[in-house]
């Protein structure tokens, strides 16, 4: 369609949308009906402008309540609740377009004007100007403009996420370009729902990224969150709780700000604070929601917490109230890059108060007056009490409004104006023939459509005046920096923003943050790093401990087991020693576990080789006594042969017991255990042997120990004992000691020295009856026998007992003590007669007495019988 004829057919159907809509009461036929009127304040200089930018910032902070039983047309409600910070930033927004239009380098062509309404932080308001808007007239009709004045070029605006969401919608119908200098919310990245958004301040994914890095730079685990009821609020601190979660940080409480004052809920709020352990709270929030929260802190005198603070709240003077320093001392947050405006101050401090409504408010409640007529105010010198005269000074008076010194979202404001400005100006530059529309085509600025201006914007790249800042969109964001703020409070009591350190997204991923710690000074001017976790670290030596239906970041320290350990904090599972090695009593560090065995060097040892050798000397002495004399009777009535036999095996048994000693070896293992059985053999062979009525022969009576050398052949043959690591007996300890092979082995080879030790005992329990010269030497076998018998039997759970080198010693000295035994009842009564009565020693005393009918003994001459009973009476009767 011809754009001429499109152009006369709206401004047609405009003209009769305004002609049925003045006479609707008169025609009962007309369609074109007022519904509502719109309460809208603000600013507006259309008049000889070619295009026209728009605006909306939240002057006021919320609707005024009104009765709504209206009897005449309904009127949209007022605002109330002014606030001095934002009506900073309308002012900037006057104060660029001015700016702007006294340059000759930038739009050197085209005055801008301007529409700017008030949108008291309320969605409700933020649609009523945005239908204004485009339609040109305050009754809005949607769809069409019926005004006929400039181009509207693009809306700066509309203040939080929430107004900008609504704003953004209606907008984006009709390819309406908007940037925004305050919505953060990363919901508006979408261009499929907001094909028209730009903004010039950062994603809220950039500052949540921040407020993680922030909290794990610090090392705390355990903190609360708080978020406004609307979209900045919740994903603002989703995206955080996604982040720190995922390394580990848990979430003490989740709050959410009402978005309507509710004491119910705000006193919830508190209690949770409170009564949480979490020293550090993270808010995501304006300051207009969080205001009702941080006074009712205040009142409950809340301290020893860290607050991190958004970009929304972080220099706001609507917080930083008189008595909070208790409260917000050291608190941590994101701020805006902050930049000087030469000659804003200057503007802010030279408005005229009855220039315009809202202007007016503001002076009357920044000066606590009210207004009259103005041209009486300004005429009449003695102005009555109350009244505002026009003539106060706005210097003198302390007011967020006026203070330079945070210029954050101020510059942010700044910098969208500019960006309008730049777009436009490309815009009317553009040459025919080589412009970016259909055959190279450009827009006309006096007429230009919205998409036109749009795609100006999107490709947009300049640099910031003042601050030489370069600027430009990627998919209508722009890059992550902020400004890591630390609140100090003075010597007077005053809360300072001190800047400690900056976060920039570009940045490789380390360096993304840098913060000064030095310079942090924390609540109550603390100077030492809070710490906020629910569970202290588990130090080395224990592990984290899960508790049951709680985070993960409460949990209990366990100590690790006997034999693990953990050598870092916060283990979660303790590590098994190895086999070798064993934990010290830190349960940090496996140490080599302590080598045991019985060496020859250590008392004990060394004791048990004095009594062997000692003995082995006995034996040797008993010997050469008997080999001494060897022709005397009484020698020769004892078998000579078997008494060295013997007294050999004696000498073996107690040198055997010397090779238990030491570190095992294989020889060792093998010669111990062999030469034990061997002299036990060849000792109990003798005793039985010599313990018969009978006389036998030599080969008989070395048959048994022969049958024991194949048989301890046979061990060491196929199953020799050899030396092994016992790492199961004890905890602490290697033992050092021998395996036997063969349990089957050991037992036929021991269980043969227990069959020959019962036929020994046996044969000498029946001889000690026998009428010959041989019943006191089998007395004295057959006691001999049972100190065998006793010491062993003794040994057996002694040895079960043990553990260890204890248990070598606990069989060692069971061989000595059974050869001691052996030793001194065999041979002491015949050494105590070859050696002290020697006189008893004939062949007179040694022949063979009768004995009595009535039982009592009478020796004879020719056995053992006499020297025992001289012995006897010699000794106190003791029989043999």
């Amino acid at each position: 369609m011809d754009n001429t004829g499109f152009n006369w057919k709206y401004r047609l159907l405009c003209g009769l949308c305004a002609f049925l809509h003045f006479h609707a009461s008169i025609s009962a036929e007309s369609t074109c009906k007022l519904k509502a009127k719109f309460n809208l304040n603000g600013y507006r200089n259309i008049d000889k402008k070619q295009v026209v930018v728009g605006g909306m910032f939240p002057v006021h902070r919320r609707i005024a309540s009104a009765n709504t039983n209206s009897s005449s047309v309904p009127l949209s409600l007022g605002c109330e609740g002014f606030n001095f910070r934002t009506f900073r930033w309308t002012q900037t927004m006057l104060f660029a377009i001015d700016e702007i239009n006294k340059r000759t380098d930038l739009l050197p062509d085209t005055d801008l004007g301007y529409v700017i309404y008030d949108s008291c932080f309320t969605i409700s308001k933020a649609v009523e100007g945005t239908l204004t808007y485009l339609t040109g007239q305050e009754e809005a009709v949607p769809n069409y403009r019926c005004g006929t004045g400039a181009p509207l070029a693009a809306l700066v605006g509309a203040g939080g996420s929430d107004l900008s969401i609504a704003t953004a919608r209606i907008l984006g119908l009709y390819y309406f370009p908007q940037v925004s200098y305050s919505s953060s919310c990363s919901v508006l990245d979408s261009k499929f729902q907001f094909p028209t958004f730009l903004r010039t301040i950062p994603n809220d994914v950039y500052q949540s990224e921040a407020m993680a890095r922030l909290v794990l730079h610090f090392g705390w685990t355990w903190v609360g969150t708080i978020a406004a009821d609307d979209d900045y609020g919740k994903y603002g601190i989703k995206a955080f709780k996604e982040q720190v979660e995922e390394a580990g940080v848990c979430i003490s409480f989740s709050e959410t700000l009402p978005k309507v004052s509710s004491p119910e809920d705000i006193q919830r709020i508190v209690e949770t604070v409170v009564e949480s352990t979490a020293k550090i709270i993270v808010v995501f929030s304006s300051d207009v929601d969080l205001s009702p929260l941080i006074q009712e802190l205040i009142q409950h005198n809340v301290t020893n917490r860290t607050w991190i603070a958004s970009e929304a709240w972080v220099t706001s003077a609507l917080i930083n109230q008189p008595g909070v320093s208790s409260l917000l001392g050291g608190t941590l947050g994101f701020g805006l890059k902050r930049a000087e405006i030469p000659g804003l101050q200057r503007h802010l401090l030279n408005i005229d108060p009855y220039s315009n409504p809202l202007t007016e408010e503001f002076w009357e409640t920044a000066f606590n007056c009210t207004g009259g007529n103005a041209s009486l105010s300004r005429a009449v010198r003695g102005v009555p009490e109350g009244l505002c005269s026009g003539q106060e000074s706005l210097g003198k008076l302390n007011n967020t409004y006026s203070d330079v010194t945070q210029l954050r979202i101020t510059y942010s404001v700044y910098k969208a104006v500019y960006t309008v400005a730049h777009a436009l100006h490309n815009m009317e530059i553009c040459e025919p023939g080589q412009g970016p529309f259909n055959n190279n085509s450009c827009a006309d600025i006096t007429k230009f459509e919205p998409w036109q201006l749009m795609y100006y914007l999107k490709n947009v790249w300049f640099h910031v005046p003042h601050t030489k800042e370069p600027l430009f969109f990627l998919d209508g964001d722009v890059d992550g920096y902020y400004d890591i703020i630390n609140w100090q409070v003075k010597g007077d009591g005053e809360i300072s923003y001190v800047t400690i350190g900056r976060f920039n997204s570009t940045a490789a991923p380390d360096a993304m943050m840098t913060i000064n710690n030095a310079s942090i000074v924390w609540n109550n001017d603390e100077l030492e790093t809070p710490r906020s976790v629910c569970s202290e670290s588990c130090q080395p030596g224990t592990r984290k401990g899960i508790r049951q239906g709680e985070p993960v970041c409460c949990f209990d320290c366990i100590p690790c087991a006997d034999g693990e350990i953990s050598n870092a904090t916060d283990a979660r599972e303790c590590i098994q020693c190895t086999e070798d090695y064993w934990s010290n009593a830190a349960r940090d560090t496996c140490v080599p576990k302590t080598i045991e065995f019985l060496d020859f060097s250590e008392p004990l040892g060394i004791t048990l080789i004095v009594i062997s050798a000692v003995g082995a000397l006995i034996t040797l002495a008993v010997g050469m006594v008997f080999l001494v004399n060897l022709g005397t009777p009484l020698v020769r009535a004892n078998d000579p042969i078997l008494s060295f036999s013997l007294l050999f095996s004696l000498v073996v048994t107690f040198l055997s017991s010397i090779v238990f000693l030491g570190e095992p070896q294989p020889w060792s293992c093998m010669t111990s255990q062999v030469g034990l059985a061997l002299g036990f053999s060849l000792c109990l062979s003798s005793i039985m042997g010599g313990s018969k009525s009978l006389s036998l022969s030599l080969s008989l009576t070395l048959s048994p120990t022969l049958i024991q050398a194949v048989a301890c052949t046979v061990w060491l043959v196929i199953l020799p004992p050899h030396p092994v690591k016992n790492t199961a007996a004890q905890n602490i300890k290697i033992i050092l000691e021998c395996d036997q092979g063969s349990v089957v082995f050991i037992c036929c080879v021991f269980g043969y020295d227990i069959l020959l030790a019962l036929l020994a005992f046996v044969f000498s329990f029946i001889a000690r009856k026998l009428e010959d010269n041989f019943r006191y030497e089998a007395k004295c076998l057959t006691f001999g026998m049972l100190v065998f018998f006793i010491v062993w039997s003794s040994f057996v759970p002694a040895y079960l007992s043990t553990r260890g080198k204890f248990m070598v010693a606990v069989q060692i000295f069971a061989i000595l003590a059974s050869s001691f035994g052996l030793l001194a009842c065999i041979f002491l009564p015949k050494c105590y007669v070859l050696l002290v009565k020697p006189e008893f020693n004939t062949e007179d005393m040694m022949r063979p007495r009768s004995k009595p009918r009535d039982g009592t003994g009478t020796g004879t001459s020719a056995s053992l019988a006499t020297v025992a009973t001289e012995v006897q009476a010699t000794t106190g009767n003791v029989d043999y």
